[in-house]
């Protein structure tokens, strides 16, 4: 594993290691308001955690007073234009997924956690030893978010939003073009769904 993989992963761990302990101090009885009976959702995301869009489902997976642990999953495809002669138009598909955690009095929370979503890609070089002179390595590139923003979502069910800061890391994993890896530091993402 990589140095960068290795600190994104023990920064990862000490941020929910120290959430864990901050959480589990609280120890004010649930009330009505506090817990959520409408725990699935489904919503469209808009950059953040999807690179452009995506549709997602996601689900609350353990509440406890006004902590709340969602994790989600989704699915999008972007259609790459054609480059003639180097390539025809495809369409790649992109995999996000997300775990976090938010804290606050009934609909009104703050969210926090991470993300990641990986994509089929596909990088094209003109070689002339080949019998088209083209070669295409297919490819997974990664992506690894962070999430610090507003959550909108009533105990009940219902109308759902979310706009955040996603700062995140970017692993190109082409022999082509070199592995390389990006940090976007001004990332911002915005979900609209609905909660049952």
């Amino acid at each position: 594993m990589s140095r960068s993989k290795k600190c994104i992963l023990f920064a990862l761990m000490g941020f929910l290691m120290i959430a864990q302990n901050k959480l589990s101090a609280q120890s004010e009885p649930e009330t009505e308001a506090d817990i959520f009976t409408a725990k699935n959702s489904v919503h469209a995301e808009l950059l953040g955690n999807s690179g452009g869009y995506a549709l997602n489902y996601g689900r609350i997976l353990h509440q406890k007073n006004r902590m709340k642990l969602w994790g989600s999953a989704g699915f999008s495809l972007r259609r790459r234009g054609s480059s003639e002669p180097i390539f025809s138009a495809h369409w790649i598909p992109y995999f996000p997924a997300e775990i976090t955690v938010f804290l606050g009095k009934s609909k009104h929370n703050l969210e926090l956690g991470a993300g990641f979503y990986t994509l089929r890609n596909r990088s094209y070089t003109v070689e002339e030893s080949l019998p088209n002179f083209i070669r295409e390595e297919i490819h997974w590139d990664q992506f690894i978010l962070a999430r610090i923003g507003y959550r909108y979502q009533k105990p009940e069910g219902g109308f759902f939003f979310r706009a955040a800061y996603t700062p995140g890391i970017q692993f190109f994993n082409s022999e082509t073009w070199g592995k390389e890896v990006f940090y976007s530091p001004f990332l911002i993402g915005i979900s609209l769904g609905h909660s049952f």
